[in-house]
């Protein structure tokens, strides 16, 4: 009989507590697959669909499931009004989105971002159908408390897609808008101390500092800390052409528009 013993597996690739190792492999079936090592063994993963390769219900996910049973309430009674979440319903949609949680981990440290950017934004689909419609409330917290992370990541793997354009400006714009989300979820919870202990907004305002730095000026705004560098050392004749030159730009750029 073969032995399903899955030591030769993972021969060669030991845990390592400070890092996470995920690789991918082809599977049997010839599809690529994600492999999370883990201390006592791994998670094997598939790069599409479910993370675990399967359909409940004939659904991609039981989040596709529970919004074709939202619209067909609201087809037969012309109202989303009682249509409602159980706990039962709620936890099943939590093991799935942790499902998601360990793909987009893995794919965030393999860059492939647009696969991050999928299940992040996935997962706060969720995370809004269960705001919306959970009957308890600890359900809902149960989710929302992780909204901040799902954010924060989804933000670092948009930015890294513009970034692979050299589009930083379009990089610090999602970081921004992302900042910014978390703030507005912390003042909705009641809990605007938190907008200066939150981890993820400190990674964040360290990453928009760092794109700031790295971004390359243009030549408006070179020419701009020119003109103020000229005035604080009172080179003035300097200062004079360097806004003869921001004149001449902005006139350039009016004939272009």
């Amino acid at each position: 009989m073969k032995s399903k013993d899955i030591s030769p597996i993972l021969e060669g690739w030991d845990f390592r507590p400070d890092r996470i190792s995920v690789r991918k492999v082809v599977g049997l079936d010839g599809k690529p697959k994600i492999q999370l090592r883990l201390d006592m063994g791994l998670l094997q993963m598939e790069v599409e669909g479910r993370p675990d390769g399967k359909r409940p219900y004939g659904y991609e996910s039981l989040l596709e499931y529970y919004l074709s049973l939202l619209e067909e309430h609201r087809q037969r009674t012309g109202t989303d009004e009682d249509f409602v979440l159980s706990h039962e319903d709620c936890m099943a949609l939590m093991r799935e989105a942790v499902q998601y949680y360990y793909r987009y981990l893995s794919l965030f440290h393999l860059q492939e971002f647009e696969g991050v950017v999928r299940d992040t934004e996935r997962n706060l689909r969720v995370f809004d159908l269960v705001k919306q419609y959970a009957e308890e409330e600890r359900d809902k917290w149960a989710f929302e408390q992780y909204r901040p992370y799902v954010l924060m990541m989804r933000a670092r793997a948009k930015g890294a897609l513009r970034l692979a354009e050299e589009d930083f400006d379009g990089a610090l714009e999602e970081v921004d808008e992302a900042i910014e989300r978390i703030k507005a979820f912390f003042r909705e919870q009641g809990r605007e101390d938190m907008i200066e202990e939150s981890q993820e907004l400190k990674v964040l305002e360290e990453w928009r500092e760092e794109l700031k730095a790295k971004r390359p000026k243009g030549a408006r705004e070179w020419l701009e800390e020119q003109l103020r560098i000229a005035v604080e050392q009172e080179e003035y004749e300097r200062a004079a052409r360097l806004r003869d030159q921001l004149r001449a730009l902005d006139r350039q750029q009016g004939r272009s528009r």
